[in-house]
């Protein structure tokens, strides 16, 4: 990948300290459509529930089975059953009611910023000419200003979630590159990087749409 590409890339540590979550813990919709990104997250899930469960297991049976009941073959059995499925529920309900609905869209975004950003090195590999040198520039343009959209973006959905009163103080919090993006234009309408510079264009009216909605007062 070109180094101005590896610039552009929002890392999950960066993703962690804006956000205050793991990328990985927050429930998206989206993640179980994606069918490699499923996979991976039904196995992290697993290994998750398996890595718990003796723990979990271990606790009830030392501290509550034996003092009450005994020792019990079968009720050990039935907890290595039920234990693990109960992590998964518990870990999938945490999710559904601590992650906040705009912070699931903003990195639904920052999936599809990154799927741009892998388009173009993927085009980057197969180019044989530098004609499209101006088109590739002016789509890593847009990027630059998407990046700071959606770092901006990330800040104020956690400055908000944590602290509500901060919206009228810090009205520049909302602003945004969207006019200087529609400026951006490459020179075949028709070609690869004009699909990928109004994908990038889709993405920011995405995020100024979730930002429009921070706005809003909350009841």
């Amino acid at each position: 990948m070109q180094p101005d590409l590896l610039g552009l890339e929002i890392s999950k540590g960066e993703l962690r300290r804006l956000t205050g979550f793991d990328p990985e813990d927050v429930f998206r919709p989206s993640v179980m459509k994606n069918r490699e990104k499923r996979f991976g997250f039904i196995i992290n899930e697993l290994l998750v529930a398996l890595a718990l469960t003796p723990i979990i297991v271990g606790f009830i049976y030392a501290f509550i089975i034996l003092p009450t009941i005994g020792s019990s073959i079968k009720l050990g059995i039935i907890l290595l059953i039920l234990v693990p499925l109960a992590v998964l529920v518990g870990r999938s309900l945490w999710r559904r009611f601590t992650c906040p609905q705009a912070l699931t869209m903003l990195l639904d975004e920052v999936d599809q910023y990154h799927s741009v950003i892998n388009a173009i090195d993927i085009h980057d590999q197969l180019a044989t000419s530098d004609n499209s040198i101006n088109d590739r520039e002016q789509v890593i343009s847009a990027l630059q200003l998407i990046r700071e959209d959606l770092v901006r973006a990330l800040k104020t959905e956690r400055i908000l979630r944590d602290n509500k009163k901060l919206l009228a103080n810090n009205q520049e919090l909302f602003a945004n590159n969207l006019a200087n993006l529609q400026a951006l234009q490459v020179s075949t309408q028709a070609g690869e990087y004009a699909q990928l510079l109004n994908q990038s264009l889709q993405i920011a009216l995405d995020v100024q749409s979730e930002i429009k909605k921070l706005q809003k007062p909350r009841p």
